[in-house]
């Protein structure tokens, strides 16, 4: 039986709060192979179905929580998976049934 505490299932939540959009959730499929990625290439795996200045926003947003880092690197700003563990929930989470 597990006793997780209070204060990591807080941040569990959280974590699974931030990741809960379908766009992050391909942004963290983007990231998963790959070391870092500026927006440019994060936008061209996701394809037509973002704009740039949401992308961002995701982006940012995650960042913010813990989720990635970025780093500037002349024009452009690289981002990468710090809680590389958000992988193995998409491969859990895709394994399920879906209607």
């Amino acid at each position: 039986m597990r006793n997780i505490p209070f204060q990591k299932l807080g941040y569990i939540a959280m974590v699974l709060k931030t990741i809960s959009h379908p766009i992050r959730l391909k942004i963290i499929e983007a990231l998963e192979d790959k070391e870092k990625m500026n927006v440019q290439e994060i936008s061209k795996f996701i394809g037509d179905h973002v704009e740039q200045s949401l992308l961002s926003h995701h982006l940012i947003k995650m960042k913010d929580k813990g989720i990635l880092e970025c780093q500037k690197e002349g024009q452009f700003v690289y981002y990468k998976l710090l809680i590389r563990e958000v992988v193995s929930l998409l491969d859990c989470m895709e394994k399920c049934k879906v209607k």
